[in-house]
């Protein structure tokens, strides 16, 4: 009888115990979710899981220093550094925005086109390899094989094409899911546009746009993109960041331009507009395109309400600080939920007519 009265008096005990412990366990992760944003951790954790893989099996075989190399000739090689070089000055003679020479977002860009160009290179190939070989082990039939019917020149222009419609999607899913936003509103953060801004992204921006790889490892057996290719591809889309007053005349309704990609950033109104990275035909199929008019080409840019701390606030710029914080920006939690204003929420997009 005392036998079972003390593991009575046990078993309550470690009842009374666990439904303390439950209370104090969900205390602590309230704490911890309160101060961090934890869902941001999913992305870092599929990051380190693809470079496991990655380095697990030798980078599929590639050559990883190699590969290195070849997007280090793509981000900062002499013909990327020249169109980056030109489109500056092109920016002081026919700016949309006139502001001083050296502006505080030229000096910040510098520091993520520094981080891009050594850290972001290294990781972009370590995540590339990493998702190529997965791809390749899981759905090995996905890769078509060798088709003597299939010109190489029309295998390439498939891929570029599909590539490009690829970083729509993925764009598109940044600024409607709140997870993916919250890596990408660093870009958006940018106050004065310019050709530097390419390179303002979170590192882990990336792990979202591996998707664009498989159009090349569809048709890598009928054709690869040229370094040259890619070389060409990037200064466009950097052009497109620049701060000027360029419209493409004509070829308006094809390529993206200056003007019309500053819409994509603007401060006021919904921003999942001029989505294009290359061709604006996927914004008009969807009907997301917005063309630039006299109004449009000098609006300001930014994020409304400053969400994310940037280095246009007070007298003096603190640009490692603000370069820190950008960068842990995605981990931290937010006072009040993000609001992702879309313009499906409102009327049809207006279609203005393009300035000459």
């Amino acid at each position: 009888m005392a036998a079972s009265t003390s593991g009575l008096v046990a078993g309550t005990r470690s009842v009374a115990n666990g439904a303390v412990a439950v209370p104090r366990v969900r205390r602590v992760w309230a704490s911890i979710s309160s101060g961090v944003y934890i869902p941001a951790f999913m992305i870092a954790a599929i990051a380190a899981a693809l470079i496991g893989v990655g380095w697990a099996t030798h980078w599929g075989g590639a050559d990883f220093s190699g590969s290195v190399a070849d997007l280090h000739l793509v981000v900062v090689g002499p013909v990327s550094l020249a169109i980056l070089g030109v489109t500056l000055v092109v920016e002081r003679i026919r700016p949309a925005q006139r502001r001083a020479l050296v502006a505080r977002g030229h000096r910040h860009d510098v520091l993520f086109a520094v981080l891009h160009a050594t850290v972001g290179v290294v990781l972009i190939t370590a995540l590339t390899l990493s998702f190529q070989e997965v791809v390749r082990r899981t759905f090995p039939w996905v890769e078509l094989p060798h088709m003597r019917l299939l010109p190489r020149i029309i295998a390439v222009a498939a891929i570029f094409v599909a590539m490009d419609g690829c970083n729509w999607l993925v764009h598109l899913a940044n600024h409607r899911n709140r997870v993916l936003w919250r890596f990408h509103e660093l870009h958006h953060s940018q106050e004065d546009l310019n050709v530097l801004t390419v390179f303002r992204t979170h590192p882990l921006i990336h792990v979202s746009y591996l998707v664009t790889l498989l159009p090349g490892i569809v048709l890598l057996a009928n054709g690869a993109v040229s370094i040259t290719l890619l070389v060409i591809y990037g200064g466009v889309v950097a052009f497109a960041h620049s701060n000027t007053n360029v419209g493409f005349g004509p070829l308006r309704r094809i390529f993206v331009s200056p003007n019309y990609h500053r819409i994509h950033h603007r401060l006021e109104g919904a921003q999942d507009v001029n989505l294009g990275f290359v061709f604006t035909i996927w914004d008009q199929l969807s009907r997301r395109a917005v063309f630039p008019s006299a109004e449009t080409v000098g609006i300001d840019t930014g994020l409304p309400g400053r969400p994310l701390r940037v280095e246009h606030v007070g007298p003096r710029t603190r640009h490692l600080a603000v370069f820190g914080a950008q960068l842990l920006g995605p981990f931290r939690s937010m006072p009040q939920s993000v609001d992702l204003p879309s313009v499906r929420s409102g009327v049809a997009v207006p279609e203005r007519e393009p300035t000459p």
